[in-house]
């Protein structure tokens, strides 16, 4: 570090240091892969999230992923309804739970000092 000349020098030996931060985490940790939240956004959804901007209209892509949104949601109610008919009451109730609550992200903890 003392025979750095300039800021030039002071970035690339940053960059440097950074990049080899990043590599040698991704090597002991791994890449973290997010959990899909939405079971009704399919490869379909996907298609039509990435061609949005060639679409005619935005509105054409947001109508196909409401629409799937009331599908899913109408088997979850289906399912909810089936699970009242037989009498088969925990799943009733864990599936009810779900509804209210919503979505909730969970927290990342590290469970060992490793």
């Amino acid at each position: 570090m003392e025979n750095l000349n300039g800021t030039e020098n002071i970035n690339r030996s940053w960059e440097n240091i950074e990049e080899n931060i990043k590599s040698s985490a991704t090597e002991s940790l791994g890449l973290y892969e997010s959990k899909q939240h939405k079971p009704w956004f399919d490869e379909e959804c996907l298609l039509f999230r990435t061609h949005r901007s060639r679409l005619k209209s935005k509105i054409k892509a947001s109508r196909h992923f409401r629409n799937k949104k009331k599908l899913h949601l109408r088997a979850k109610i289906d399912e909810l309804e089936i699970n009242g008919n037989l009498k088969n009451i925990r799943d009733l109730y864990k599936g009810i739970s779900d509804f209210k609550t919503g979505y909730q992200s969970k927290t990342n903890i590290v469970r060992y000092e490793e």
